[in-house]
């Protein structure tokens, strides 16, 4: 009877898979959306106060650098990442 060998399991590191299981798209159909309100929009953020809260408290980034501005103007292309959620903002169409 043959006896089966146990190979070691290498561990990837692997968050940039994880984080494509969190992605949402958010729909842009005028030039751009302000901060908050795609945290409103996208049920991040209960209310304004909590979207800007969020913001103040670093945990908001736009395309991987913090953004402490509540009102930043996303536009086609930004990548919006808060609270394991990353968003990617795209033109209709």
């Amino acid at each position: 009877m043959k006896t089966a060998s146990i190979k070691p399991i290498k561990f990837v590191n692997c968050n940039h898979i994880l984080s494509t299981f969190n992605m949402k798209e958010f729909i842009l159909e005028t030039d751009y959306i302000p901060l908050i309100q795609l945290l409103k929009i996208m049920r991040i953020a209960q209310s304004g106060g909590e979207a800007q809260r969020l913001v103040e408290m670093g945990t908001v980034t736009v395309n991987g650098k913090p953004e402490s501005r509540k009102r930043a103007k996303l536009r086609t292309g930004d990548i919006v990442k808060c609270q394991g959620v990353t968003i990617l903002v795209k033109v209709k169409g």
